[in-house]
């Protein structure tokens, strides 16, 4: 999610996700894979020399031609619709999606680099990558032009994606050097899983959103178990079975809990009117006013008729919503799925 996702901040989840800043790193970086908020395989120990050899081959040639410019982009998207992050036949997936965007929008194949991974179903807030986009004229094939504005590239990428279930769409987009790489230099990667607890079933709304916990969450007890977690430890037993991580040893740099406000959340006629109370805004319009007093008795009506359940009719009972936050350089493979 970050990403976060990445992070995407990535969700969810979060990701939520905002920890991309970047700066030269000499090794390469691992990935990080959540149940609602990233990745497929850990970034940095899978494929690491191919991976390296990939990426002095992207050198050699951007060095060769310097008509090529690199683009950081960073996406947001929906999970639920794609088949994990990476390319793979036959499926839809975040690259094969973003690929096919470039190439409609540039007329030629390009290829894609996540900063990080994410599985089936993983939503991302902020997943960046990069991509090498040559601008040859199309009306004069062969005649290369100066590269494109960030905002042209922004704004012609997301024409294509919302052409395509519009579930994906480009963020931001920057220049950067040729040597630069989302995967290897990206300096840390956050997730964000969300948790609704209680005893109702879970909102349309937030149907492939957040996990829904039916049980009462004791936060005090889950801040104090993040509080162990936190810091350099070996998590061989957080990690997959096929994790090929070259150590087990990882540094977390932050691991909390915190209940918020649900995403949707629309306030009722008597929380607006507290609000408004306790900010002392009474400047309403005659029609406003009008407007509350029939809706007052409407609400006082109704209320009588479900004194028993104790709530206003039409209205569903609200979960707590938790989230929790992961953030490290480096995560292993199905660290946080445990």
């Amino acid at each position: 999610m970050s990403d976060d996702g990445g992070r995407p901040s990535q969700v969810a989840g979060s990701p939520d996700s905002r920890h991309d800043s970047k700066r030269s790193l000499d090794v390469p970086l691992e990935s990080s894979k959540p149940s609602k908020l990233s990745r497929s395989m850990p970034e940095g120990e899978v494929g690491v020399e191919e991976a390296k050899d990939r990426v002095e081959e992207g050198r050699e040639i951007m060095s060769q031609n310097h008509r090529i410019q690199r683009y950081l982009v960073a996406v947001e998207y929906i999970g639920t619709r794609f088949s994990g992050s990476q390319k793979q036949p036959n499926c839809r997936t975040v690259v094969g999606v973003l690929e096919e965007a470039f190439h409609k929008f540039v007329g030629q194949p390009v290829s894609i680099f996540c900063s990080s991974r994410t599985d089936a179903g993983v939503h991302a807030l902020s997943n960046v990558c990069h991509v090498d986009v040559e601008r040859i004229s199309k009306r004069k094939p062969g005649e290369v032009l100066p590269p494109h504005e960030p905002g042209v590239v922004r704004r012609a990428v997301n024409h294509f994606l919302q052409k395509n279930e519009g579930d994906i769409m480009v963020i931001d987009v920057r220049r950067v050097p040729a040597d630069f790489h989302a995967r290897f230099k990206a300096l840390e990667r956050t997730y964000h899983y969300r948790i609704l607890s209680g005893p109702e079933p879970l909102s349309t709304f937030e149907k492939e959103r957040a996990w829904h916990v039916p049980e009462d969450i004791d936060i005090l007890a889950m801040k104090k178990a993040c509080s162990i977690l936190v810091g350099c430890h070996d998590f061989s037993s957080f990690r997959a079975a096929g994790c090929q991580a070259n150590s087990p040893i990882k540094t977390l740099d932050e691991l909390n809990v915190t209940e918020v406000f649900p995403s949707l959340y629309f306030p009722s006629i008597s929380e607006r009117t507290e609000v408004e109370s306790l900010n002392g805004h009474h400047s309403k319009t005659p029609e406003l006013e009008s407007f509350t007093e029939c809706s007052n008795v409407s609400h006082m009506s109704v209320g009588k008729c479900n004194a028993e359940s104790g709530r206003e009719f039409g209205r569903r009972s609200r979960h707590h919503c938790y989230v929790i936050t992961a953030r490290a350089r480096s995560f292993l493979y199905h660290q946080w799925v445990a």
